[in-house]
């Protein structure tokens, strides 16, 4: 019963996140709004969710796991019959936001039941059967949402979580808080809540200045002091992260070297990651005319390949040390991006799009499980879970920003030139990103028993399932 409670939370969250994209169309041609409302669609998400998640564990242990899941369950039903009602634009944003909320709380209240309940074999199970099943909807999810968008409406890809999530929340009432490990609670106090404003507001702050800037100019005093509160309030968190009693975010973590440049390369990694998915779904329905069913169906060797490759990267990575993996990956995935610039108006998707998407699959399977074992096995494992949520979070915020920056990429509207020059932005930041690791990740610190496969698991929505990681020693 726990686990398929911790799979159906789970499982809801991340087929919403892997069908959006390609509904982003359809909300333009209905609601208007332009570029700007489509990158708000995607990026309201990501700012809760980017936000807040580092205060996920926090809040279940001061509250309770059980009830923070359930909160979470219902915030995440709610906006997503909001987002499925939405009569304007800025309803849909704001129903976003709130989703990205409720799923704050639900992967790391899941996964953080699975590993009370369980230890041992029994928990490296438990946490297997919930990679494998809540992977699968990065699977099933391009094709099912296009089908959603083109046979009924782009409203059905968020209305159709209300069943599942009130089906979790009846399961729910058969679990005791007891079985869930929820006897220990800590104080309330212990949660970082000026760091979790701080975060908030300037990372709000400083996305809307660069949002709207396409819309208000970039002198304008709204996006001038839009921007001028969001740094502040950036350049403050640190500092407060650095003398607060129970930071959200530890910066003694960036002492270890393999973690600090992990995350860079994850910055720019994800950065490109979001970019890229976000450009190709909105130019092949946008700017080719393809319908959302196809474009899911073109789109499909991205996540199958990650699937089926993710835990033979994650094993090589731990016999042989990530380093390797982490530098040549990423260009992989640059070269899948710099065939796409082949696209003109003569338009073939077989021959100018899909080899590119190939490409850009292997090189994100070969990287994503690699990263995410460099980044969790250079910390102590009493502290994977929050080195997994601070990686997590960082991956997040990369891929909003990098949203955010769309207009500044591509323009107002998205043609022939400006996809090329995006995929060209989207190559170089994952060059930048294999930079990264060939000069600053060291196998002689990589060592794969320390990570710890709960902690592998909450990372793994971002893209792909980097389940097996552990699997395999370095030699």
């Amino acid at each position: 019963m726990l686990i398929a409670v911790a799979v159906l939370a789970s499982f809801v969250a991340f087929l919403d996140g892997s069908v959006v994209n390609l509904a982003l169309p359809a909300i333009g041609r209905e609601l208007g709004g332009g570029l700007a409302l489509q990158q708000w669609v995607v990026d309201g998400y990501l700012l809760a969710l980017g936000a807040l998640i580092l205060l996920a564990g926090a809040v279940s242990d001061a509250y309770g796991r059980l009830a923070v899941l359930r909160g979470g369950l219902v915030l995440f039903a709610v906006a997503s019959a909001a987002c499925a009602l939405a009569p304007a634009g800025w309803v849909l944003v704001a129903a976003r936001c709130l989703q990205g909320v409720g799923a704050a709380f639900l992967v790391p209240s899941s996964l953080a039941m699975l590993n009370a309940r369980f230890t041992g074999e029994r928990q490296a199970a438990a946490i297997g059967t919930w990679t494998a099943w809540t992977g699968t909807a990065f699977v099933i999810g391009p094709p099912l949402g296009g089908v959603l968008v083109d046979a009924l409406n782009w409203r059905w890809v968020f209305g159709l979580n209300v069943v599942p999530i009130a089906v979790t929340l009846y399961l729910t009432t058969r679990l005791s808080p007891e079985a869930v490990g929820d006897r220990d609670r800590v104080a309330a106090g212990r949660i970082d809540v000026v760091g979790a404003l701080l975060a908030a507001v300037g990372l709000t702050a400083t996305v809307y200045a660069l949002i709207e800037r396409s819309r208000y100019g970039l002198t304008h005093p709204v996006v001038v002091g839009a921007l001028a509160v969001g740094v502040v309030c950036l350049l403050a968190f640190p500092w407060w992260e650095a003398r607060a009693r129970n930071p959200m975010m530890p910066l003694t973590l960036f002492a270890r070297r393999n973690f600090a440049v992990g995350n860079l390369a994850t910055v720019f990694f994800y950065a490109a990651v979001s970019l890229g998915m976000l450009l190709i779904a909105l130019f092949l329905q946008e700017t080719v005319g393809m319908s959302a069913t196809a474009a899911g169906l073109v789109s499909l060797p991205i996540p199958v390949l990650s699937f089926l490759l993710a835990r033979l990267f994650g094993t090589l990575a731990g016999r042989h040390g990530p380093r390797l993996f982490m530098a040549v990956g990423p260009v992989v995935a640059a070269a899948g991006f710099l065939l796409m610039t082949a696209a003109g108006t003569d338009f073939d998707v077989w021959t100018q799009i899909l080899p590119g998407l190939v490409v850009f699959g292997l090189g994100l399977s070969i990287t994503v499980a690699p990263l995410t074992a460099a980044v969790l096995a250079a910390v102590d494992p009493a502290q994977s879970g929050i080195g997994s949520a601070v990686n997590n979070a960082i991956s997040r915020i990369a891929g909003l920003v990098a949203v955010a920056f769309m207009g500044v990429i591509v323009g107002d509207t998205l043609d022939f030139v400006g996809f090329r020059h995006g995929v060209v932005v989207v190559a170089a930041l994952f060059v930048i990103a294999g930079m990264c690791s060939a000069l600053g990740i060291t196998n002689r610190a990589h060592d794969s028993g320390r990570v710890d496969a709960g902690a592998a698991a909450a990372c793994h929505d971002r893209v792909a399932p980097p389940h097996g990681l552990n699997s395999g020693r370095r030699q």
